[in-house]
């Protein structure tokens, strides 16, 4: 089994845990999140971006993660790009915790997301449905108010916690 985490983090006040875990190369990989700071009773969109720089903040995370160079789509469709995740869904309090499976997301191989950067959005992913052209690349998702660099991971990382991520300097994320 290998696993991945991201620590998000950014210019904004969303922060959390992304978690990652495939057991083999053919295994779909598994995701998980706790991510607070959000805006209340919204969808916002998640991907995988192509780079694991941050230096520019998320904006130089490069585009989404596209390998096979399909257009931009949900995270059930056979047309997207590998880093599609689609939306989570915050509560009330602006929280989202959740957990889906992705056959396309790899920590294993060539195509393995392992220090490429996830990208928290600002807005809602279309899924690639819109009527324009950056529904095809982007989803119209937005700004990139929160991200974190997916770094190999010993064991899950207190995805129940998001709170203890006060305590870790910038220097250790």
């Amino acid at each position: 089994m290998v696993r991945g985490v991201a620590f998000v983090r950014g210019d904004s006040k969303i922060t959390g845990v992304v978690n990652f875990e495939q057991i083999d190369e053919k295994s779909p990989t598994t995701i998980s999140w706790h991510l607070t700071g959000n805006d209340a009773n919204a969808e916002r969109g998640f991907h995988i971006h192509e780079f694991g720089d941050n230096t520019n903040g998320c904006t130089s995370a490069g585009p989404h993660f596209n390998p096979f160079g399909r257009a931009h789509g949900g995270p059930g469709d056979s047309e997207r790009h590998v880093g599609d995740l689609g939306n989570f869904k915050t509560d009330a309090a602006g929280n989202s915790k959740g957990t889906m499976k992705d056959n396309l997301v790899k920590l294993i191989g060539l195509e393995s997301v392992l220090g490429r950067t996830l990208v928290i959005h600002a807005g809602t992913d279309d899924l690639g449905k819109g009527h324009d052209a950056e529904s095809k690349s982007t989803g119209n998702a937005g700004p990139r108010p929160s991200c974190g660099v997916i770094g190999l991971a010993a064991e899950p990382s207190c995805a129940a916690r998001p709170s203890s991520l006060k305590s870790l300097s910038p220097s250790h994320l």
